[in-house]
């Protein structure tokens, strides 16, 4: 098979797995509102590679679909009754409250997604393109500028209108306290200590536990559940 049909299996697979999915979940559930943005996200990762707007091809697609296994996964142990990372415990645990709006299942998603996931993601990338993190940066700005885009798009079509959100609303005060700008430079710099922690795998997964548990908590937060 061509590189190029390579990298678009690739993708195509994770994008097929995320639309069976979809086809699943209730809309109201948590994992289906998560699932719908991450789905716009890589379906356009999918159109700028078959455009060629990134200059490495073969990298970005190489880390889209680690990064998009990496969620598949802990949808995987959800399902089948294995403990999904930490960072993910709190969407699934919570995904049914009814006290819980679309807005904050999203926004959870993205913050386990970006502030775990994708550090792993760029590791793994690295191995598979034997190369160095430095090389991916480009691809990793590129997918985390379309995530800053759509995260904007999305809390202008989930977060309630003017008339409803005042600026008392307690959903006011909690999505003004998460950065998606500030977890993916921290993201980076964790793939980075990752990388460099490689040859040392008892220190590197003590490092990646604590990464997983700080961004539970940050995900637990997002998604405490507010009145009405």
């Amino acid at each position: 098979m061509p590189p190029s049909e390579q990298l678009t299996t690739g993708v195509d697979t994770v994008l097929s797995r995320m639309r069976a999915l979809a086809a699943t979940l209730p809309a109201r559930d948590g994992v289906a509102v998560f699932n719908r943005v991450y789905l716009a996200v890589t379906q356009e990762v999918d159109r700028q590679l078959d455009t060629g707007r990134f200059a490495d091809p073969r990298a970005a697609s190489t880390l889209d679909v680690r990064f998009a296994e990496r969620y598949l996964s802990a949808v995987d142990a959800a399902c089948s009754d294995r403990r999904p990372p930490a960072c993910w415990r709190p969407l699934f645990q919570w995904r049914r409250h009814p006290g819980v709006r679309p807005l904050q299942f999203a926004l959870a998603g993205i913050n386990a997604h970006i502030g775990h996931d994708l550090a792993l993601a760029v590791v793994d990338a690295c191995h598979a393109l034997g190369c160095e993190p430095g090389e991916l940066e480009d691809e990793f700005d590129r997918v985390g500028d379309l995530l800053i885009a759509l995260e904007e798009h999305i809390r202008e079509e989930l977060m309630p209108g003017p008339d409803l959100l005042q600026i008392a609303d307690p959903l006011t005060h909690l999505l003004g306290a998460w950065s998606l700008e500030r977890a993916r430079e921290a993201t980076w710099a964790a793939a980075r200590a990752l990388w460099a922690l490689r040859g040392l795998p008892d220190v590197a997964q003590g490092f990646t536990d604590r990464l997983d548990a700080a961004v539970g908590f940050a995900s637990r937060m997002l998604l405490t559940p507010l009145a009405d």
